[in-house]
């Protein structure tokens, strides 16, 4: 039993395809086949049920890779306590952001990064929270940018900051006339959403639930299922609806100024608070400080 095959047998848990975990293990699949088959035959027990379109863990196969993550885990505690006598601030941070912060935070973040501290790059991923909250368990990132609550075992959360939504409409809409916007009148507008699986998405509905009662009537809500907030604010310029965004991301200023316009939610407004989530057994601590005082200087 080697690590590798204890890496090979998590990453195939995880995406349940031996093509694609051979793909994120840097193997070809029959090398990484032999390995999982080699594994099963030491241990006396199938981890997997094969079949032509999946891959199932079996019951024992779960307490198994339980174990296996576990191992994994403290491997990498072991890397970074050889590492403790050295700058933490000297190697790459893995920080990844869910996909409706990610792309307004980074532009801001990295160059503010660069000047406090520069002999630490950032690996950068954007993915939803469900994937983030994986990588982040199994050691593949560091920490995760998320919106609170993000609850998880073994896991640190500090809040950073508090992003209220915005309205964003066509300048030439009847709405543009005034100063606020009540989160009522959602329900009277062709609105446009984000699909499924976007936690803004949800927080959106949470803030507002009048809403839910228009998401199958195509008269009220359009959703731009697998879409962006980017798609979502061309096509509020193109004249198809309104949408609601947050304050980072409304972007109005990207188009001419006649085309769109902001507008802020009479109060209670909802909102989000933006967070950082990081392994409570993370043995770069100064790292983790450096990201997030650099994240409260970022003007967002």
């Amino acid at each position: 039993m080697t690590l590798t095959e204890l890496r090979y047998i998590v990453t195939l848990a995880r995406e349940r395809h031996f093509g694609r975990a051979a793909q994120r293990c840097f193997v070809s699949q029959p090398t990484l086949s032999v390995a999982v088959k080699k594994l099963e035959d030491e241990l006396g027990i199938n981890l997997f049920e094969r079949s032509k379109s999946a891959v199932h863990i079996t019951p024992m196969g779960e307490r198994i890779l339980q174990q296996a993550q576990r191992v994994l885990e403290q491997v990498d505690v072991l890397k970074n306590l050889a590492k403790e006598g050295q700058d933490q601030l000297s190697v790459p941070l893995r920080v990844g952001a869910i996909y409706t912060i990610g792309p307004y935070l980074f532009p801001h973040l990295v160059p503010q990064l660069q000047d406090t501290s520069p002999q630490m790059p950032l690996y950068i991923e954007e993915n939803f929270t469900s994937v983030l909250r994986q990588r982040l368990r199994a050691g593949e990132l560091d920490a995760v940018i998320v919106a609170l609550p993000f609850t998880e075992s073994d896991v640190v959360t500090l809040p950073l900051y508090d992003e209220p939504f915005e309205v964003l409409m066509p300048c030439q809409h009847p709405w543009a006339q005034h100063q606020k916007i009540p989160k009522d009148w959602l329900v009277k507008e062709k609105l446009l959403l984000l699909g499924q699986g976007h936690c803004f998405r949800d927080q959106l509905l949470e803030a507002c639930p009048a809403l839910n009662a228009n998401l199958n009537n195509p008269e009220n809500t359009l959703i731009a299922e697998g879409g962006s907030l980017e798609t979502l604010r061309h096509m509020v310029a193109s004249g198809l609806g309104i949408t609601v965004l947050p304050h980072s991301a409304a972007g109005a200023s990207l188009y001419a100024p006649s085309v769109l316009c902001t507008r802020p939610f009479v109060a209670p407004a909802p909102m989000r608070t933006v967070g950082l989530a990081w392994r409570a057994s993370f043995t770069r601590p100064k790292a983790i400080d450096a990201l997030s005082q650099a994240i409260g200087q970022c003007k967002l």
